[in-house]
């Protein structure tokens, strides 16, 4: 039989991969929370200007 290791090592490798995938789905979620924020920002700032007749992708040009 193969003699291993005190189990800690093992442990401690488990830890670290479950904080990381803790702290990369925190920052995926922080992520979408900035995008869904710019967007309905955007949108606020589409109707006040439009009075919302305007899509939410169009480009809106200066006329002089």
């Amino acid at each position: 039989m193969i003699e291993e290791g005190p189990p800690a090592p093992k442990v401690l490798r488990m830890v670290i991969f479950v904080g990381a995938g803790f702290l990369c789905t925190f920052a995926i979620n922080k992520w979408r929370e900035i995008e869904r924020n710019s967007i309905l920002k955007q949108q606020d700032k589409n109707q006040q200007v439009g009075g919302g007749l305007l899509p939410a992708d169009s480009v809106q040009k200066a006329m002089k």
